[in-house]
C-alpha cells in the first residue's frame, strides 16, 4: 500500500471513529461526516487520474456536489435544532419533545 492510499484510508478511518465515539454535539458529527466525504472525494479523484479514463471523470464532481448538499442540509438542521432545543447536544434531542 502506497503512502498516498494509506493517508486517505487513515483519514477516512479517523472520521469514522470520530463519528462513532464522539457524538456529543451535532456539529462534531457533521464535521466527521464532512471529513469522510472529502477523503472519499480525493481518493476518487486520484483513482480517476490514475485510470486516465474520461468515462469516470464526472464521478468526483458528483460526489463533491452531494457533499456540499449534505453539508448545507446538516447546517440547516443544526440551526433549526439550536433554535428549537437551545443546544446542539445530541443527548437533548428526542422525538417525544417535539
Amino acid at each position: 500500500m502506497t503512502p498516498v492510499y494509506f493517508s486517505f484510508t487513515s483519514a477516512f478511518a479517523l472520521g469514522l471513529t470520530g463519528l462513532a465515539f464522539h457524538r456529543t454535539h451535532l456539529l462534531s458529527a457533521l464535521l466527521c461526516l464532512e471529513g469522510m466525504m472529502l477523503s472519499l472525494f480525493i481518493a476518487l479523484a486520484l483513482w480517476t487520474l490514475q485510470l486516465e479514463s474520461t468515462a469516470s471523470s464526472a464521478a468526483p464532481v458528483l460526489l463533491l456536489a452531494f457533499s456540499a448538499c449534505e453539508a448545507s442540509a446538516g447546517l440547516a438542521l443544526l440551526v433549526a435544532t439550536a433554535r428549537t432545543h437551545g443546544t446542539d447536544r445530541l443527548q437533548a434531542l428526542s422525538l417525544l419533545q417535539c
